[in-house]
């Protein structure tokens, strides 16, 4: 006990306790030491470990630099049409979210972009495909943050060539007729982007997060919830649960300013099961479990499960696998699978980055291995066709429901 408190208790009532402590402030033992000269204006306090600051564009200049047109706009208004129609089974079709685990090479993925779109002409009977363009990648430790991070591979952190080249990205990709998909991992990009976006997902990283629960909640995109990095359903389920609820919190509006938001909660949040470290979860099994833990929670039983990560057990060439049994579940007469993710490049398989960036492999990831596009085609043709009658059949008892 320091001697104002010892003081303060041995106060006996004599006098009022406000006068004690004026009495009190006054003695020379609770008053700072003056003997020490300090030069206050060199004693660093605010920023101690920021090495520097760069002011960036506003949302609404990149807007104004990256011009979209009405009809894009009009393109991912229905295309997250379409996706909530899926979630809310007025579309049967089953959603597959496909491509790179992230985008490093804009030319590449416009190639990508092209091959898938040709590919959902063929299949759009039975399945919505919806293209990842991922610019943003959590890590354990450290690494490539994804191209907003650091457009050229270099360490330079260059954002605002990085939030050009991402926008510009997903506008072309909308143009060609694809839906967008992303990872929201930074709470203050949505601003620049969210608008060209007709589908987001929150990572396993951050699922947990309250920050990211929060920005989920004011998302204008449908928006997956992936379960922890654990494999367990409990943070998934209260994350679902936090995002379709009404949230405040602090973000920057298009002008670049701290704002609060007040949000309406997002109605088309829905689970995504992508394994974990206590193993792959896409069994029937595991589907069942997820199943009940949505129904007791009060949820809409809308299941998405990633083909990758923990479900592949980090062998992209066993996505094909996952994505067969998922499949097979479907035709067996599950109706609460709605979607597939899958990781997806021109080339198979992952490399490292080099310090000479030209000498990296065209088509071929970065960050996590994917399968190749031709294994990408044959699959989703392969599902597609296995899918059809079952699909309609889902379709046929919805609409019974219904009358």
């Amino acid at each position: 006990m320091n001697p104002y408190s010892q003081e303060l208790t041995r106060c006996n009532g004599s006098e009022s306790t406000g006068n004690t402590r004026k009495r009190l402030q006054s003695r020379p033992f609770l008053q700072p030491r003056l003997d020490t000269k300090m030069d206050l204006s060199n004693t660093q306090i605010h920023n101690v470990n920021v090495k520097s600051q760069r002011i960036l564009i506003s949302p609404a200049e990149l807007k104004a630099r990256v011009t979209v047109t009405e009809e894009l706009f009009d393109f991912v208004a229905r295309s997250r049409l379409q996706i909530q129609h899926v979630l809310d089974r007025e579309d049967p079709r089953i959603m597959v979210v496909l491509g790179p685990c992230s985008i490093h090479d804009v030319e590449a993925a416009l190639d990508y972009a092209i091959r898938l779109k040709a590919l959902s002409e063929t299949v759009s009977d039975a399945l919505l495909l919806v293209m990842r363009v991922y610019f943003e990648k959590p890590r354990t430790t450290v690494g490539w943050k994804g191209l907003i991070n650091d457009p050229f591979l270099n360490d330079t952190f260059e954002i605002e060539v990085g939030l050009e080249k991402g926008r510009q990205l997903l506008r072309d990709v909308l143009a060609m007729g694809l839906p967008t998909a992303t990872e929201a991992l930074d709470p203050i990009t949505p601003q620049y982007l969210q608008d060209l976006i007709c589908w987001s997902a929150i990572g396993a990283r951050t699922t947990e997060s309250q920050t990211h629960r929060e920005m989920a909640s004011g998302l204008s995109s449908p928006v997956g919830i992936k379960n922890g990095t654990d494999g367990g359903l409990d943070v998934a389920i209260n994350a679902l649960q936090s995002v379709s609820k009404t949230h405040r919190f602090l973000g920057i509006n298009s002008d670049g300013k701290v704002s609060v938001f007040e949000t309406r909660g997002n109605a088309h949040g829905h689970i995504v099961l992508r394994g974990g470290t206590s193993g792959p979860n896409y069994s029937k099994d595991h589907i069942a479990e997820c199943e009940e833990a949505l129904l007791n929670a009060g949820l809409a039983t809308n299941i998405m499960v990633d083909c990758s990560h923990a479900n592949s057990e980090k062998n992209p060439a066993l996505q094909s696998t996952v994505a067969r049994d998922v499949a097979a579940q479907i035709v067996a007469g599950n109706r609460s699978i709605v979607g597939l993710m899958l990781e997806s490049n021109l080339e198979a398989g992952s490399q490292s980055i080099s310090k000479d960036s030209s000498a990296l492999r065209y088509g071929v990831s970065i960050t996590d291995g994917c399968i190749s596009w031709a294994t990408t085609e044959a699959l989703v043709c392969e599902l597609a066709e296995s899918l059809r009658t079952p699909l309609k059949q889902r379709e046929h008892l919805a609409n019974t429901r219904q009358s």
